[in-house]
């Protein structure tokens, strides 16, 4: 339900395992690399995390949104390494009977992993030296 990967997305692998056909509404987010962050351009993004641990609090994150919300499937992966402008990052699919909760559920699960999964990011800048972005929340306890 959560994985990290070092290659492309692949959006089309996610939704055939994702297929059910009691669903009747699917949230997607897709997070993507941004030309600026807090007032500077940006040439590109790298991230790096410590997979076994990032994927077993994705893994809790995804098993508290089955729980919490009137959902049939969720994934989520996230990418590590360098990433350029335009590409993907973070890709979060929710299948519910209803969209409400589909939405609801797609949203909780982007919050929670950026706030718990020890995933690192660093911003290379146009016109200053790169720097690591904090880990939101991924030192205190949840």
């Amino acid at each position: 339900m959560f994985t990290i990967a070092e290659e492309p997305i692949d959006i089309a692998a996610i939704r055939q395992k994702a297929g059910d056909d009691s669903v009747g509404g699917i949230a997607i987010f897709e997070g993507v690399v941004r030309n600026h962050n807090e007032g500077h351009g940006v040439q590109s993004l790298e991230y790096q995390a410590y997979s076994e641990m990032a994927e077993r609090e994705g893994q809790v994150i995804m098993q508290e949104t089955l729980e919490k919300f009137d959902i049939v499937t969720a994934f989520c992966q996230h990418r590590i390494g360098h990433l350029k402008i335009r590409e993907m990052a973070v890709y979060i699919y929710v299948g519910s009977k209803h969209r409400r909760e589909a939405f609801e559920a797609c949203q909780y699960i982007i919050n929670e992993v950026k706030k718990r999964v020890p995933i690192w990011k660093k911003e290379h800048y146009l016109k200053k030296p790169a720097e690591w972005v904090a880990c939101h929340g991924c030192s205190h306890p949840h």
